[in-house]
């Protein structure tokens, strides 16, 4: 006789999130949202983060399995680690090439093998696979254990459509060629004329035989067998770039991704031990500290972290600063300039990590210097707190655009490649003085956005709810 359970079944998703934490993150995040729509997960982590976030968590068993406390709660989210191919001992970001090529060449097998394992024995049975697009492999396996694959965008719908349509890039001269086009791309369905230079950094290369742009022409190609995209972002926000991937795709954005509370996740996602700035920001007038921050992964030159710091400095503005302790290298513990720490004493504080979150809701809190990860970005709109960009790889270029040019929340730290601490003091300056009121009116009307897109009624909502129809009705579970 057929368990119960399995008729009708619940849907049960494998979820593969890229061993990163800007992408990690929002996967963990996603996860409980569909296990509390319903949902069962297995939620597949590296070994070398889990270790990571084991390590991070204060007073912990390492081996604790991350959503213990959400199963705690009533959510089905089972948990397995696997190896990325490399020893967890193994410092991924000093050697990024060593890192991508092993998730490029070695990961998917361990990964096809433990899906298969699961795949096998689990109940309810496994209907679909959920994977970071910026894996290769995600559509091969999901076939070969006759699966929906839902590919998971943790970046906005513009970059997303960037890559899509590197074909139409190459084809009109704007990348992966001799003498490329610096004139304005104007053929992209759904995009705005844009100046190349706003394009990620990956595609402003001239070199393309990297490591990183295999995975990425890889990866496009096999998102395009994708049954369903979930993009980390808003329709309000990129409305034209969404219709235009519409069209092409069964693409949902459902963003932003946050945990329920925002500031209290049950689930420890952080690399490293967060230090509590609320006692040193509680005796701070409102909208007084700028909030600095690079991410969990790109590194800032020291030429560049030099000029930073003296900038700041020279602003004489209260801020939180933080340095992780491999922002410049692992092999160099403190690349502050001689002196800085003292000098600034009385009006900073500078740690190697904290809960984002949590300091971006402080009224204290009125600027965030940051690298343009999406993820920042999206937080800092959420907590309607200004931005000024320093982009320094990657998606951050085209996140840039989006903050300064298109929805005007936020300024350049410097407008051309050579950054001077004295530009970097007078636009701290801007940011944080009366001359920033038009970045504070903008960011508070595009933070209404994103929290109406979360209402019961609202766009992303209505999306996740239009998603897990759809996966049901492909997939034939309840």
């Amino acid at each position: 006789m057929a368990n119960s359970e399995d008729t009708p079944h619940k849907p049960h998703a494998i979820f593969i999130p890229y061993p990163l934490q800007g992408h990690v993150t929002p996967s963990v995040h996603l996860a409980i949202k569909l296990a509390s729509r319903g949902f069962t997960i297995t939620f597949i982590n590296t070994q070398y983060i889990h270790h990571n976030n084991s390590r991070a968590k204060p007073k912990t068993n390492t081996n604790d399995d991350i959503f213990s406390s959400a199963r705690d709660s009533g959510l089905d989210i089972r948990y397995t680690t696997v190896s990325d191919g490399l020893p967890v001992e193994f410092d991924r970001s000093l050697n990024h090439d060593q890192f991508m090529a092993a998730l490029l060449h070695v990961y998917s097998a361990h990964a096809e093998e433990v899906v298969e394992k699961i795949v096998r024995s689990a109940k309810p049975r496994v209907c679909c696979l959920i994977a970071d697009t910026f894996f290769v492999w995600p559509s091969m396996i999901a076939r070969k254990f006759g699966l929906s694959y839902v590919s998971f965008w943790t970046e906005s719908a513009l970059v997303f459509t960037l890559y899509y349509h590197l074909n139409l890039l190459r084809l009109n001269g704007h990348f992966g060629c001799q003498d490329v086009r610096e004139d304005p791309i104007d053929y992209i369905p759904g995009v705005q004329a844009m100046d190349p230079k706003n394009m990620t950094s990956y595609l402003q290369d001239t070199d393309t035989s990297t490591v990183c742009h295999q995975i990425i022409f890889r990866a496009f190609e096999d998102a395009r067998s994708a049954d369903f995209v979930l993009c980390n972002t808003v329709e309000e926000l990129e409305p034209e770039t969404i219709s235009a991937l519409q069209a092409k795709m069964p693409f949902y954005s459902i963003g932003p991704i946050f945990p329920s509370g925002f500031t209290k996740s049950n689930v420890a996602t952080n690399l490293w031990s967060e230090s509590d700035c609320t006692q040193w920001l509680n005796n701070k007038p409102r909208g007084s500290v700028l909030y600095v921050s690079f991410g969990s992964y790109a590194h800032v030159s020291e030429k560049d972290l030099k000029e930073i710091a003296n900038g700041l400095s020279l602003s004489k503005v209260n801020f939180v600063w933080v340095l992780r302790p491999d922002i410049v290298s692992s092999d160099d513990a403190d690349p502050l300039p001689v002196g800085f720490r003292e000098e600034v004493a009385d009006r900073s504080m500078i740690i190697p990590w904290c809960c984002q979150n949590t300091v971006l809701t402080h009224p204290a809190i009125g600027g965030f210097l940051t690298h343009c990860g999406w993820n920042s970005i999206l937080e800092s709109i959420w907590c309607k707190v200004p931005l000024l960009c320093f982009p320094l790889l990657t998606d951050q270029f085209t996140n840039r655009k989006l903050v300064v040019d298109d929805w005007k929340i936020g300024i350049n730290l410097c407008n051309r490649k050579l950054i001077t601490k004295e530009e970097v003091s007078n636009n701290v300056k801007r940011l944080m003085s009366p001359l920033g009121e038009a970045n504070k009116k903008a960011i508070s009307q595009v933070g209404n956005t994103l929290e109406n897109a979360l209402k019961p009624n609202g766009s992303s909502e209505k999306n996740m709810g239009k998603f897990i129809k759809d996966l049901k009705a492909k997939t034939g579970a309840a």
